[in-house]
């Protein structure tokens, strides 16, 4: 396993194809008593905001769980490869956020549905884990 924390200029290749196909990712989010809560999402990154974003209704259990304590990791697998992203979610209202996410949505799975009370999961993500091969090797140090 490797890990890779974002330098959003240089994010690598494939890494971002990965992340741009068409998979369905799990979403863990926690629980008030800390147990974890997965369930499947789609997640699509945003170079130019240097975020990923997932789409829901205000009162799903992964916006309440967001809003109360936003640790969260999403993973998605195709084969071998597999690449998790943990960060930190905020639950955002406001319609420019909205917009945005369902936008990234669109761009990565297709247009989503009308949701008169969707919000948007902003994740700062702060690594990635990743299969071999997503991220160039390391540079060895001396």
């Amino acid at each position: 396993m490797t890990s890779w924390t974002p330098g959003w200029d240089s994010f690598p290749s494939a890494l971002l194809e990965f992340w741009s196909e068409r998979h369905l990712c799990t979403l863990t989010t926690l629980r008030a008593d800390g147990r974890p809560h997965v369930t499947p999402v789609g997640v699509a990154l945003d170079l130019e905001r240097q975020c990923a974003w997932v789409i829901t209704s205000r009162d799903s259990l992964k916006a309440v769980h967001a809003a109360a304590d936003g640790r969260m990791a999403a993973c998605q697998v195709d084969g071998r490869r597999w690449s998790t992203l943990e960060g930190t979610a905020e639950v955002r209202t406001d319609r420019e956020s909205v917009v945005r996410a369902e936008e990234r949505y669109a761009a990565r799975y297709r247009i989503p549905r009308p949701n008169p009370s969707r919000v948007a999961l902003r994740i700062d993500v702060d690594r990635f884990l990743v299969s071999s091969g997503l991220v160039p090797p390391a540079e060895p140090t001396d």
